[in-house]
């Protein structure tokens, strides 16, 4: 299926390019998510008509993907659990505990964004990618420690 993307989006290409996707992906999630359009003469020609419209939104969600990435780098993430003799963890740190944690601190971070590359099942320092735009992916430190029972 050939699309029209109406934004960047990482290995596929930048804003008005055409490119050949799976059908369910196309269909699924980027025409339903307003990430692109089906590559019909029709819509090529809207595209040209409203390119300013679209580039306007695009450096519209690179500012805010800006913005959210300068909130994140302000804040040390430091979560609590409990864990045994050995400093391994009962359970593991997901990227919900994490999304969990900049929401209790009034930034709204996408879970689906936080990239875990493995899962977090020691103390100590690890280290998260957050993809904001292709464009925008700051790494930051999450750092479990011991949950003190009280």
């Amino acid at each position: 299926m050939e699309v029209i993307l109406l934004e960047k989006i990482g290995k596929l290409g930048d804003l008005g390019a055409v490119v050949q996707v799976r059908a369910g992906y196309g269909r699924n999630f980027l025409i339903p998510e307003g990430k692109a359009l089906p590559a019909t003469r029709k819509n090529r020609d809207r595209f040209e008509l409203e390119r300013l419209a679209f580039e306007a939104r695009q450096q519209e969600i690179f500012e805010r993907a800006q913005a959210l990435a300068a909130k994140i780098a302000d804040v040390e993430v430091v979560l609590d659990r409990p864990a045994g003799s050995t400093d391994k963890l009962f359970g593991s740190v997901t990227n919900s505990d994490i999304a969990a944690f900049f929401l209790g601190r009034g930034i709204e971070t996408p879970r689906g964004s936080i990239d875990v590359p493995y899962p977090i099942r020691t103390l100590g320092d690890h280290t998260v990618r957050i993809r904001l735009h292709p464009d925008i992916i700051p790494e930051i430190k999450v750092r479990v420690e011991r949950r003190v029972n009280r």
